[in-house]
């Protein structure tokens, strides 16, 4: 009897296993390498954080110096039996949770110059220079980001798909939305309130039932402890994800956007640096977490020349990052950022929020 010639999704299954057996033995042989350097990027990276909180200067010897390690294997071949990845949460998602957990929906902004406006008037009385707010946004919102634009859906497309929960004029995580309240709640709160009582009628009550809204997201936010990993967690869960909501906010978003900044800024001075940092200086700290931000800046520049950029992130982070990958020293890295905030600031958006800016600049 003739045997059956075997089906087509066999015949895949089969030249996959073969081909990931090839990409195993591959990987395998570059973690000989690989592993054994970033356990020593984490290592220096632990014993350099030290020395920061006695502030203490660090020496090339703090750091790795060699380039981590490329794979030059085949690339990991796809299963064809795997199930679709989970698609990460957009603003569809945020606002249903908010509206289901909290019984929150935010306050839109009815466009965006009136967003800029808000932006504008809180940067600039928060200490940020022009400069520092355009560049950024131009930097994280592609020159010409909405309020609500979110990672990887930049351009409206309908092959686009989100990439992170990075929404806002500086892409705030998840993540970000959590620690920000669990740390500054009471500072927005305190805001909402002087608006609130310089207010009346409905806009009085509206800002008075977003600050109690806001008080039980706060309490919400303090229910695990205060790192960046417990923040993590919670905002991939739902109730996690109705806090992120509050970047849509005309009233509280711009709060958000301004003190994600404002926090690295202070965590500069508190460490003794009194230059004033450039847009592409604190995106350093935007892009790798303050400590590892004021690490970048605060080096002699002789040491910005050869530092490898891997010493200031995580291995997948920085696999995934191709812009620190192929400026791959700290003088590199920074300089790579300003060309590309010099480039995009010069768009439609980037100009409208600098106009913004010089409005209220002239009114202070």
């Amino acid at each position: 009897m003739a045997q059956t010639a075997p089906s087509n999704q066999a015949q895949k299954i089969a030249q996959y296993r073969e081909k990931l057996a090839e990409y195993n033995k591959a990987r395998a042989a570059y973690e000989v390498v690989a592993g054994p350097y970033w356990d020593e990027i984490a290592r220096k990276r632990t014993l350099r954080r030290a020395k920061q909180q006695r502030k203490e200067k660090t020496t090339p010897a703090d750091y790795v110096l060699a380039q981590p390690p490329v794979y030059s294997g085949p690339p990991k071949p796809e299963d064809p039996e795997k199930k679709a990845p989970r698609d990460i949460p957009v603003v569809e998602d945020f606002l249903r949770n908010a509206k289901e957990h909290f019984g929150f929906t935010p306050e839109r902004p009815a466009n965006d110059e009136q967003y800029r406006h808000a932006y504008a008037q809180l940067a600039l009385a928060a200490g940020l220079t022009p400069e520092q707010a355009v560049k950024i946004y131009a930097f994280e919102s592609t020159g010409n980001g909405s309020y609500d634009i979110q990672a990887g859906l930049e351009y409206g497309l309908p092959t686009e798909r989100a990439i992170s929960t990075a929404l806002g004029y500086n892409q705030l995580l998840g993540a970000n939305s959590v620690g920000l309240l669990a740390k500054n709640g009471d500072k927005f709160v305190a805001a909402l309130r002087a608006k609130a009582n310089a207010a009346d009628g409905e806009r009085k009550e509206r800002l008075l039932k977003k600050i109690a809204t806001l008080k039980k997201m706060i309490a919400f936010t303090r229910t695990v402890p205060d790192e960046w990993s417990a923040h993590v967690k919670l905002a991939e869960t739902p109730k996690g994800q109705g806090i992120h909501a509050l970047v849509l906010d005309i009233d509280i978003s711009p709060l958000m956007q301004v003190e994600k900044l404002l926090t690295s800024l202070n965590y500069a001075k508190r460490m003794g640096y009194t230059k004033s940092l450039s847009a592409a200086e604190l995106e350093m700290f935007n892009l790798t977490g303050d400590g590892n931000g004021f690490d970048m800046v605060s080096m002699p520049d002789a040491m910005k020349k050869k530092i490898p950029t891997a010493n200031f992130f995580q291995r997948h982070g920085f696999e995934r990052n191709l812009i620190a990958v192929q400026n791959n020293t700290v003088e590199k890295l920074i300089a790579a950022t300003d060309a590309k905030m010099e480039l995009e600031a010069k768009l439609d958006g980037a100009k409208a929020l600098a106009a913004a800016f010089e409005l209220h600049n002239q009114t202070r």
